[in-house]
C-alpha cells in the first residue's frame, strides 16, 4: 500500500506463464503499445546468460570427468568415457545451435576448470592441491571425439 493506494501486482509478478502467453499475443498481433517491454528485456537478456551457463556447466562437468581420468587412471570406467563423450556432444551442440557463444569461450572454458575441480575434490579422494591451479585443456581438446584415447 502506497499512500493509501493499494498497488496492484503486475501479471508478469502473479503468473509468469500467463505473462509470457500475453506478450506473445500481443507481438503477433503488433500491439507494441500494451507490451511490458522491461521485463521483456529482462528475460530475453535472461535466456542470453542462460546459454552462456548451460555451456560452463557442460564444460565444467567434462573437464572434471577429464581431470578424474588423467589423474586417476587406475580407476577409469565406462561411465567416466560415457560422460565425457555426453557432456563434449551437448557443449557441441550448444555451441552449433548458438554460433556468438563461441566468442565467450574462453571465459566459459576459465570457469569450466573452476567448476571441474570442485567435481573432482568432491568425487574423489584428490584436493585442490593435487590438481592443476591453471586450465590444462585447450578447445580442441574438449571438443575433439577422440581426445583422450578411449577406454579399451
Amino acid at each position: 500500500m502506497l499512500r493509501g493506494i493499494v498497488m496492484e501486482s503486475s501479471l508478469y509478478e502473479r503468473d509468469f506463464y500467463a505473462w509470457t502467453l500475453e506478450q506473445c499475443k500481443l507481438l503477433k498481433v503488433g500491439d507494441f503499445e500494451r507490451l511490458d517491454i522491461v521485463n521483456l528485456v529482462e528475460e530475453i537478456e535472461s535466456l542470453g546468460k542462460q546459454q552462456r551457463r548451460e555451456l560452463e556447466h557442460r564444460l565444467g562437468i567434462l573437464v572434471g570427468h577429464l581431470l578424474k581420468w588423467d589423474y586417476q587412471p587406475e580407476k577409469r570406467s565406462k561411465s567416466w568415457w560415457a560422460t565425457i563423450r555426453e557432456q563434449r556432444r551437448a557443449a557441441q551442440r550448444l555451441i552449433d545451435q548458438h554460433p556468438s557463444l563461441k566468442a565467450y569461450l574462453g571465459e566459459a572454458m576459465i570457469e569450466a576448470h573452476e567448476s571441474g575441480l570442485d567435481l573432482v575434490v568432491k568425487e574423489t579422494p584428490l584436493n585442490y592441491r593435487d590438481l592443476p591451479a591453471e586450465p590444462i585443456y585447450t578447445l580442441e581438446q574438449l571438443l575433439d571425439p577422440n581426445f583422450p584415447d578411449a577406454l579399451d
